[in-house]
């Protein structure tokens, strides 16, 4: 069998039995496909040919990051060949799994969470389109992939909820703010949403909350370059993204006091371990930490009786 067609196996396993969103499976294809262009002949695909390849990530400079995941992707890939009982040996079991650095997320202050979604006009269509869905990330710690997903039917103002479909296809309801309820309700109520013009198609998807000005759902990518511009007008300096949003939020409901298995919950995390990291996020939670654990800390000030 040709490797290709080996490839083809593993992508449709990880979309119709693993449920994997479609950026997941992209990602996938994409490191095989570059495996499979430093290593052409399936003959090579063994140990040597492995180390062949790490050998040219190296010579080409790759990210230490790029270079796991990279790995990571083909002991995924080799582990279902063996599994499916298309491949005789994993070629990944000799190895290694190079270490990389934590790295903590970024996390926006109050204060700059509030400068941040002032700044959209939202007396504008765009603008109050752009207001809705800050709020709703802030709101509700969406992902990415998650709010551009959302559809009207997923929206209950009543209940203050909105269902989306997270990483495996799992689905949960999430709470909203009454504020995010409010903006998201006047931003789809807005007589300007079915406006047609030249550079507006009006509302062609009628089932995407999130429009782009051709009428149709917002892309990822669109979001994106949404927040570097506002970012640029913001004069917060450092790397914001739309996922810093959900991290800024996971950190505010931990200082707040919120218990780790609700908001591991709410942001749809499968491991309690991936939420944790939270609690070294904060300035605030490790001064409280320090001040409880410190031998110290309840000795009485000087000038204090």
């Amino acid at each position: 069998m040709k490797f290709d067609q080996l490839v083809d196996f593993f992508l449709h396993y990880l979309t119709h039995v693993k449920g994997a969103s479609p950026h997941t499976v992209r990602n996938y294809a994409i490191d095989l496909a570059h495996f499979q262009r430093v290593i052409p002949e399936i003959e090579n695909v063994n140990k040597q040919g492995v180390r062949s390849y790490l050998a040219e990530l190296a010579r080409k400079g790759a990210a230490r990051r790029s270079v796991v995941r990279k790995l990571s992707t083909l002991r995924s890939f080799f582990s279902f060949l063996l599994k499916e009982k298309l491949w005789e040996h994993n070629p990944m079991l000799e190895i290694d799994r190079p270490k990389v650095p934590k790295v903590l997320p970024t996390i926006l202050t109050y204060e700059q969470v509030e400068r941040l979604f002032g700044l959209p006009d939202s007396h504008s269509y765009f603008g109050l389109r752009d207001r809705a869905l800050m709020e709703l990330f802030y709101s509700s710690g969406l992902r990415l992939s998650e709010l551009v997903g959302t559809n009207r039917v997923d929206f209950d103002p009543v209940q203050q909820t909105i269902r989306v479909m997270g990483k495996g296809k799992r689905e949960r309801i999430v709470p909203m703010t009454a504020t995010a309820c409010a903006w998201l309700t006047k931003y789809l109520e807005s007589k300007d949403r079915t406006l047609k013009g030249k550079k507006r198609k009006g509302e062609i998807d009628r089932q995407a909350i999130f429009l782009n000005r051709w009428g149709k759902r917002l892309s990822a990518r669109s979001v994106d370059r949404l927040f570097k511009m506002y970012l640029c007008a913001s004069g917060i300096v450092g790397c914001v993204t739309p996922h810093t949003i959900r991290h800024t939020i996971a950190t505010h409901w931990l200082e707040k006091g919120m218990n780790l298995k609700i908001i591991q919950m709410l942001l749809g995390h499968k491991s309690l371990a991936t939420t944790t990291i939270y609690t070294q996020v904060s300035p605030r939670l490790k001064r409280e930490i320090y001040q409880k654990a410190h031998p110290l800390q309840k000795k009485k000030s000087p000038g204090k009786r």
